[in-house]
Formats: C-alpha cells, sequence, structure tokens
C-alpha cells in the first residue's frame, strides 16, 4: 500500500527510522494527514470514484491547507515535509521518493506541467511551472523560481532558478534518506 510507503519514508525523513513508535510519531505529524487524502483520492480516481476523489480533495484544501489535482500521480514514498499553502496542478507526475516542503507550487503553463523524477527534493516557497523535468537525485532550493529543466543530480536555487550545485553519479545523496 503506497500511503504506508510514504509514512515509513516520512518516518525515515524526519526521525531517522521507521520503527512501530516512530511511524506512530509521524502519522500525528503536520503534512501526514494531507499526504493520507491524497493517496485515498488517488484511489478513489483509479477505482472511477470520482464524487469521492472530489471529498478527498476538498478535505485535503481544508484540513490539509494543501492543494493536490485529482489527476496528479506521484510514486511510492510521496513526502509532503508540511502541507500548508502546497499547490500542485492536477497533470504533474512524480516519481518515487519525492520530498515537499511548505508553500511549494508545482503549476502547468499552457496546459503543461512538471514531470519530477525519483529521489527529488523541493524546498519551501519552490515554484516549478510548466513543460519543466526535474532529474532524478534532484534538489530546489527554498523559494527558487524552476522555469527550465533541472538535470539529474543538480542542486538549484535563484530566481530564476539556476544550477549552485551539479553531484556526480556516484555521489551520496540524503534526499531518500
Amino acid at each position: 500500500m503506497r500511503f504506508v510507503d510514504d509514512v515509513k519514508a516520512k518516518s525515515r525523513w524526519c526521525y531517522g527510522d521507521d520503527r512501530p513508535r516512530t511511524l506512530l510519531k509521524t502519522l500525528l505529524t503536520d503534512g501526514t494527514f494531507a499526504m493520507a487524502c491524497y493517496r485515498a483520492m488517488q484511489w478513489s480516481q483509479a477505482h472511477r470514484l470520482a464524487p469521492l476523489a472530489m471529498v478527498f480533495n476538498k478535505l485535503n484544501a481544508f484540513f490539509g491547507q494543501c492543494i493536490i489535482g485529482r489527476g496528479a500521480d506521484f510514486g511510492p514514498c510521496f513526502v509532503l515535509i508540511h502541507s500548508q499553502g502546497v499547490v500542485i496542478n492536477g497533470s504533474v507526475r512524480g516519481g518515487a521518493h519525492v520530498y515537499i516542503e511548505h508553500q511549494v507550487t508545482i503549476g502547468a503553463e499552457k496546459y503543461v506541467s512538471p514531470r519530477i523524477g525519483d529521489h527529488v527534493f523541493i524546498g519551501a516557497g519552490a515554484k516549478i511551472v510548466g513543460a519543466v523535468t526535474l532529474g532524478d537525485h534532484s534538489r530546489v532550493g527554498a523559494n527558487a523560481v524552476v522555469v527550465h529543466d533541472v538535470p539529474a543530480g543538480a542542486t538549484v536555487g535563484g530566481i530564476p532558478a539556476r544550477v549552485l550545485r551539479q553531484r556526480s553519479p556516484g555521489e551520496d545523496d540524503d534526499a531518500g534518506r
């Protein structure tokens, strides 16, 4: 079940392990409710239960303070570290181990949304807009505005975002602790 994978990944990210006691603590942290609503919405969409998906979408907006479009698709280990102010367009596609901080916007431009690779971290306040791809093992700094592709292993920051650091393929990456 993807939600279980999500909670374990968040537990490892926040507390360094995924033992039962830590998982319980993680269930009570900020952002976990929004993750649960997203996965319930995704499950409802997959089973053609659009009205139920809409309910989960609205619950997420009201209680989780997070708006994720009903068509958004993320792989396992999708983590909302903090959910307040997160807005994700419904046509966004994300890989596994995507970690998102608060106040992040991932949006479409001219009906084309970003694609997010595996093991990606998106910092607080970042804006990712349009037909861009975030490569595997990339990191987006706080308040960065991404309007161009981010290469695999790169750390970007600034307005507009530019590459600040480029990791080699074998170099350690902490975005998937």
